[in-house]
């Protein structure tokens, strides 16, 4: 290879204006890493909203089984996963298209739907994904200011012009856990014109237990235009599978699967999805778990005098009535790693992931002694 310090041509340049502008994604250091720069051990991750009881056992025998097939490209069309969704949610598997991840899927609508000329409408405090996918398809950005820390519909709706292509929702929201109700959902999608895509972003979706809370799926017999992205990232414990998907009608599905690489979901992501879905009895423990630790939480927080946000998903955004940083470095130091949340104009705020009854327990200690 030549002396690359040579170069005389601004490669950077010659990207696409809307990439130029993008600040790459900064994953944390992985926890060996860390233990060994702070020469600590037993560090205690809750930082990225990953599931504290690790996989369901059926996933894990089903990933086992299928190694033998490793060799082979995953079904492109995700056919078996496709009817376990479409059995569980009453759908067609038309509706429903596959992703790397809802990340994915909400880059491939993104990318699908909006343009150099397009409107993305989406509210502050929002999911950091919505604004780096708008970006880069060159896309104009509309954020809307937060109301509570969560959505303000209102002045969504108000937002929306001959320009807007998307609006995109989380329900619940991160990083905040604000939720909007099913009558809010629909009075919105009620005002919304035909031509605008709604995205409904339900990540979290299988943590809430209230009556109030919408079915996203649900609403798309009267609501052509929504779109609603689901995980297994989340309640089914599937992170490191990368495993999502959206529902929406079929002329919008096909749209997406004209974007969406092919074997875009590997083999083992697509047994392990189809596996978990049988494991109603590890769903319903993860969530009791997040709900007992959401608690935990809420009590320690308060015992310690620090405000938090209400949250309905399976972490807490807490303020450290301080500059967020120092805390999450002293965090850190006492082998506790949450997450910095100055990105989302949040500087004295940190999220917190709910783990382990054990693992809250330690997150709190250590945040006295920090504080």
């Amino acid at each position: 290879m030549g002396d690359l310090s040579k170069i005389q041509c601004d490669y950077a340049a010659l990207a696409n204006p809307g990439v130029r502008a993008l600040h790459p994604y900064m994953p944390g250091k992985p926890i060996e890493e860390l233990e060994r720069e702070l020469g600590i051990s037993g560090i205690v991750k809750l930082a990225s909203n990953e599931n504290p009881l690790g996989p369901s056992s059926l996933a894990l025998q089903a990933v086992q089984a299928s190694m033998s097939e490793w060799a082979r490209y995953p079904d492109g069309n995700g056919f078996a996963l496709k009817q376990k969704l479409s059995q569980r949610y009453g759908i067609s598997p038309s509706l429903i298209t596959l992703g790397n991840g809802s990340n994915d899927v909400l880059d491939l609508i993104v990318r699908a739907y909006a343009g150099t000329h397009s409107e993305v409408v989406f509210s502050q405090y929002a999911f950091a994904v919505y604004a780096l996918s708008t970006q880069a398809a060159g896309a104009r950005a509309v954020v809307t200011p937060a109301q509570d820390w969560g959505h303000d519909l209102d002045a969504m709706a108000a937002a929306i012009t001959e320009n807007t292509a998307l609006v995109f929702i989380a329900n619940p929201n991160n990083p905040t856990g604000t939720w909007l109700t099913d009558a809010q959902i629909r009075a919105f999608l009620c005002s919304v014109p035909e031509h605008v895509i709604v995205v409904l972003d339900e990540a979290y979706a299988e943590y809430l237990e209230a009556d109030e809370y919408p079915d996203g799926i649900a609403l798309l017999s009267e609501f052509p235009n929504l779109i609603v992205t689901r995980t297994f990232s989340k309640a089914w414990g599937l992170a490191g599978l990368r495993v999502g998907y959206s529902v929406s009608c079929e002329p919008i599905a096909n749209m997406l699967n004209r974007v969406r690489h092919p074997f875009n979901v590997n083999s083992a992501a697509l047994v392990a999805a189809c596996a978990a879905l049988d494991d109603d009895a590890y769903l319903a423990k993860g969530c009791r778990v997040n709900r007992e630790g959401l608690a935990q939480l809420e009590r320690g927080l308060e015992n310690l005098g620090l405000a938090y946000i209400p949250s309905v998903g399976n972490f807490i955004c807490f303020d450290t009535g301080r500059e967020g940083g120092d805390v999450y470095e002293a965090l850190l130091r006492q082998g506790v790693i949450v997450r910095p949340v100055a990105n989302y104009g949040m500087p004295a705020h940190l999220r917190v992931s709910v783990g382990l009854a054990e693992e809250n327990q330690r997150f709190l200690d250590a945040l006295a002694e920090v504080i």
